[in-house]
């Protein structure tokens, strides 16, 4: 009897035990669920580049016959003042914002032929181009995408002229312009290897201008998560003319920078 007793509360308290109800609450079986993904968030990076560009093309200031522009970056750095070039993006999942702005300040001076009229001639202009731009990826994995973007390039464009001495004794004016060109164009990173990528855009656009274009392509190193190196070559052309004021140039040559995500 004692041992018919015993087999029927073993019996009970193991039903008791694997009972749906307190079961599986004091012995849970561990679910195979899917982590799930991470939620889009905001990325933003920054990357300060150095253009090593020279000039091509024709320039035109207060209605004087328009000169022909050749120099190359040797030529440029010596009259360079100050130069400010960097470009960002802020990302949130398929969709980013990105700019992209430049700033030189050039001076050159020289002596008249004859010093009759001036001795001295200065020449000081200053360029300031601001790019704003919206994107899309219409191809994305983990590292790499490819985005469709449209915007806006807004320009600035001044000369002044300082003669000097002689005759004229000191006589000085500016001519300038500023001009807004609306901007289609794509831009992508493709990884080549786990640190290797390339990287690029080409955008073109019309408005104050009759066309306004710019083409990028490089390398990159991603050294980490935030930082990376890039060396590519860019050239960009823009051909501005409104009454004395004419600004047709490409602007082309090697270009190095880095980027910094956080």
């Amino acid at each position: 009897m004692k041992k018919r007793t015993k087999y029927l509360v073993a019996s009970l308290l193991l039903s008791f035990l694997t009972s749906p109800v307190l079961g599986a609450d004091l012995l849970p079986v561990p679910a195979q669920t899917a982590v799930p993904a991470e939620p889009d968030r905001w990325t933003f990076s920054l990357s300060p580049y150095f253009w090593m560009a020279g000039l091509d093309g024709d320039s035109q200031v207060f209605g004087l016959p328009s000169v022909d522009v050749s120099q190359n970056f040797g030529d440029i750095f010596s009259d360079l003042d100050f130069a400010f070039m960097a470009a960002g993006e802020a990302r949130y999942g398929r969709f980013s914002v990105f700019t992209d702005m430049s700033y030189v300040k050039l001076t050159t001076d020289a002596a008249t032929p004859r010093g009759i009229l001036a001795d001295d001639i200065s020449v000081k202009s200053t360029t300031f181009t601001a790019l704003l731009a919206a994107a899309y990826s219409v191809y994305e994995s983990d590292r790499d995408h490819l985005d469709i973007l449209a915007g806006v390039r807004y320009w600035d464009a001044e000369t002044r002229i300082t003669l000097s001495g002689g005759l004229i004794g000191s006589l000085s004016g500016k001519d300038s312009a500023n001009w807004v060109d609306g901007i289609v164009g794509i831009k992508g990173n493709y990884f080549l290897t786990d640190k290797v990528f390339a990287t690029g855009w080409a955008m073109v656009g019309a408005g104050g201008a009759d066309i306004d274009w710019d083409v990028l392509g490089g390398l990159g190193y991603q050294f980490n998560d935030t930082f990376s190196a890039i060396l590519g070559y860019r050239a960009q052309g823009v051909d501005y003319s409104h009454g004395g004021f004419t600004y047709d140039m490409i602007q082309h040559g090697p270009i190095i920078g880095m980027n910094i995500k956080f």
